[in-house]
C-alpha cells in the first residue's frame, strides 16, 4: 500500500460540451479512480495502483502519455492521444526545491485526442477533442484555493490558473502559478516571477507581471460535483469541481491586445477561505 501522503493525475478529456475527467491516484487511504463529467461524479476504490516507467495501472485501467484504456463499473473504452505539449519547464519554478504541502506539475496543455468512452451504455466519443493532464501530489490540498483550466477555444489557446494558501516555512502567503499558451507561444505568470494578484475571486481574477496583464471572468454552469480530497495522506476532504464554467480570457502585454477569448467549456475549482474555521 502507498505509505507516503497522495499523488494524483488528472486526465481531461474534451469535445465540445462533452467533458469527461479520470483521476487515478493513491493515498495512505488507498488507490482510487475518481471520474467527474458534467453529469457527476463517482469514485471507484481499487486494492492498487502501481507505476512503472510512464504508465499507471489502477486496477483494470491503464493510464500513459499515449493514452488509457478503461475498465471501470459501468464505464469502458479507450482513448489515444496526439503528442503532449509540456511547458517550457516545471511550473513549480524554485518552489520545487522546497518541502510542500502540495505540488502541482502539468503534463500536457493540450494534446488531441482518438477513442471513445461508454458510460452506463451511453458512448462519448472524443475523435477530434483535446485533452490536458496535470499531475499532483504532497499530504494536503491547500485550505483555500481557486484553480480553472481550459483548452477550448475558438483559436489554439491553453489556460490553468492556481492562486492558493500556501504554507511554507512556519508562515502562510497567497501563491499563485498561470501558464498560458497561444498559439505556441507560452507566457508565465507566477509568484516566483514577481505577479501580483490584483483579484482572485469565484468569478473574476486578475494578474499582473511586468508587462502583462490577465484577467478572466469565469461563471459556472454549476455548484459542482463533489471529490474526495487529500487531507494529512487521507482521501477525506469533498471538494467540489464545476465542468463547462464560461471563461473569458483577456491578456495584454504592454498595453497592447494578445488575446481576448471566450470558451463555454472551462472546468474550475474554488475553495474559499470562509470554508476553513
Amino acid at each position: 500500500m502507498w505509505k507516503r501522503g497522495f499523488e494524483g493525475w488528472y486526465f481531461k478529456h474534451q469535445k465540445d460540451g462533452d467533458m469527461i475527467a479520470l483521476i487515478p491516484g493513491r493515498a495512505e487511504s488507498g488507490a482510487f479512480v475518481q471520474m467527474i463529467s458534467d453529469g457527476g461524479s463517482r469514485q471507484f476504490d481499487l486494492p492498487e495502483l502501481s507505476v512503472w516507467g510512464d504508465t499507471i495501472q489502477a486496477g483494470n485501467c491503464f493510464f500513459s502519455p499515449r493514452g488509457c484504456s478503461i475498465e471501470l463499473p459501468g464505464v469502458r473504452g479507450e482513448i489515444a492521444y496526439g503528442p503532449l505539449t509540456p511547458l517550457r519547464s516545471d511550473i513549480m519554478g524554485p518552489f520545487r526545491f522546497f518541502p510542500m504541502e502540495c505540488r502541482h506539475g502539468v503534463l500536457s496543455m493540450a494534446h488531441t485526442l482518438t477513442g471513445s468512452l461508454n458510460v452506463d451504455g451511453v458512448p462519448h466519443d472524443f475523435d477530434g477533442g483535446t485533452g490536458y493532464l496535470e499531475k499532483d501530489s504532497g499530504t494536503s490540498f491547500p485550505r483555500s484555493y481557486l484553480w480553472l483550466q481550459c483548452s477550448d477555444f475558438p483559436e489554439p489557446c491553453s489556460i490553468m490558473v492556481s492562486i492558493a494558501e500556501i504554507p511554507f516555512c512556519g508562515m502562510h502567503f497567497t501563491g499563485c502559478i498561470c501558464a498560458l499558451v497561444h498559439r505556441g507561444r507560452e507566457y508565465r505568470l507566477a509568484t516566483y516571477n514577481g505577479v501580483c494578484i490584483r483579484a482572485a475571486g469565484e468569478q473574476h481574477i486578475c494578474l499582473s507581471q511586468g508587462s502583462l496583464l490577465l484577467e478572466v471572468d469565469l461563471s459556472p454552469s454549476q455548484s459542482g460535483h463533489p471529490l474526495r480530497s487529500p487531507v494529512g495522506g487521507q482521501m477525506s476532504g469533498v471538494i467540489r469541481e464545476s465542468s463547462n464554467a464560461w471563461i473569458h480570457v483577456r491578456l495584454w502585454d504592454r498595453r497592447q491586445p494578445v488575446l481576448d477569448l471566450s470558451s463555454p467549456h472551462a472546468v474550475h475549482e474554488y475553495v474559499p477561505p470562509a470554508a476553513h474555521t
